[in-house]
């Protein structure tokens, strides 16, 4: 298994029967117009759960974890849960091996109660709670990267006396890098981590050094999401490490860790671009070997923090067709969910290629624009998609590539509920989050 699965031949046409280059490994099309996933049959999984329903290959989940921890066997791999986090994929994610990079107590408490060893866990974020905090010591978090300087003393001080926190100091290394300027997280002038250009990364550390109950083991820093390049990360290795020789010259610091966080980029439609895992871990490997032997330091033990590259293609959302609307020289295709359970088209802009399931369509395809369900313009599930000439209310639509970043933003925008998720696997399906009901929503709703 590779991190991405290899265009085919037939890529410029999504809807064809040849074309499963971003679904995951186990997609297959037993028969014309019906498509299968970890050896369950979508149409079905969508009779049985109702839609909008979120199919995840449990299979393809721990196939991407092993090929982190091929690529990068010397090195600390971190899940990234807020790409998507639920028991049963904190219990895969484990299982395999992996870390987790937890952003609230939310995320932390769940990963714990499943059963998640909290050494193993990282706790990230720019403006932690006190819960945060107080749930990350009470359960023995392995990690808390420092994001701000106000965070140091408050950490300190919510330590016991005789205790000690690992800790890492969220660095800006200033590089620009991302699919979206709204997902660049690397470049100077922005709300997270601390900057090396303006020397509030060195004043920080130093605080920290004079802090006896908190224990710094190493640099942080994330350059953004969906990078398809290696070079933003080699440069990324470079300021790092010049950073760490600066410590070691003024404070005689030897930092045993680094991490250069997660962004991993993956293709959603094909042809696309993806980040070559390969290249990344052989290129890093060498990049930070020379730059510690030119500043003299020993070699880090690396930390990544992949979450979209490893559940992102896992995923499936699955529509019904409610209406079809031509309207000048559009055609607009409707369906039962839309931004309540997945947000990154009005966000970010983000691209999908749907595709008919459910029933054989011998129509050419037509250019559509697939649309949710709510009260704004800018519902767009997928802006110019290809799909057969009679698409028509009652059809199934299949979205892959749909695992980061839908369900784990998905709203209660207009009330309609957040979708359940199921995992398929050899042959089986069952379901990992179910429905949200009107009951749910009525039940918090305690004022009259």
């Amino acid at each position: 298994m590779t991190t991405v699965h290899e265009p085919t031949a037939t890529a410029g046409v999504t809807g064809t029967s040849a074309d499963l280059s971003v679904w995951p490994g186990s997609a297959t099309e037993p028969r014309c117009g019906d498509l299968a996933v970890g050896g369950v049959s979508l149409a079905e999984i969508a009779d049985r759960f109702g839609t909008p329903v979120y199919v995840l290959d449990e299979n393809e989940v721990r196939d991407r974890c092993r090929t982190y921890r091929q690529a990068f066997p010397d090195a600390e791999v971190l899940y990234a849960a807020k790409a998507f986090l639920c028991r049963g994929m904190a219990h895969w994610v484990e299982e395999e091996g992996l870390g987790l990079d937890v952003c609230s107590a939310g995320e932390l408490e769940l990963a714990v109660t499943t059963g998640f060893p909290p050494e193993r866990i990282v706790l990230h974020g720019n403006a932690k709670s006190p819960r945060d905090l107080e749930t990350a010591l009470r359960l023995g978090v392995g990690r808390i990267v420092i994001d701000s300087p106000s965070e140091i003393a408050r950490l300190a001080a919510a330590v016991a006396p005789d205790g000690h926190q690992k800790v890492m100091v969220r660095v800006v290394p200033g590089i620009s890098a991302g699919g979206h300027e709204k997902i660049r997280t690397g470049t100077d002038d922005q709300k997270f981590g601390l900057s090396i250009a303006d020397g509030y990364a060195q004043h920080a550390i130093a605080r920290i050094l004079d802090q006896p109950q908190l224990q710094l083991t190493g640099l942080h820093c994330h350059l953004g999401s969906q990078i398809t390049s290696v070079k933003p990360y080699l440069a990324a290795v470079r300021r790092m490490v010049g950073l760490m020789a600066r410590l070691h010259e003024q404070h005689g610091l030897v930092l045993p860790e680094l991490d250069l966080g997660g962004g991993h980029g993956i293709a959603y439609r094909p042809g696309e671009e993806a980040l070559d895992l390969t290249a990344l871990a052989r290129k890093v490997r060498t990049e930070l070997t020379d730059a510690c032997a030119a500043a003299e330091l020993p070699v880090p033990r690396l930390i990544i923090e992949p979450g979209r590259a490893i559940v992102g293609p896992a995923g499936i959302a699955l529509y019904r067709v409610l209406s079809v609307k031509r309207t000048g020289s559009h055609t607009y295709v409707a369906v039962d969910g839309g931004m309540s359970d997945n947000p990154r088209p009005a966000l970010y802009g983000a691209r999908y290629a749907p595709r008919l399931i459910g029933r054989h369509s011998t129509e050419a395809p037509a250019r559509v624009t697939v649309v949710g369900r709510h009260c704004e313009a800018g519902d767009i599930v997928a802006a110019d998609a290809r799909l057969p000439a009679d698409v028509r209310p009652g059809d199934l639509l299949a979205v892959p590539v749909a695992g980061a970043y839908h369900v784990s933003m998905a709203s209660g925008y207009n009330l309609v509920g957040r979708p359940p998720v199921a995992a398929v696997r050899n042959g089986i399906a069952r379901l990992l989050v179910r429905r949200e009901s009107l009951e749910d929503i009525r039940s918090r709703d305690v004022g009259l």
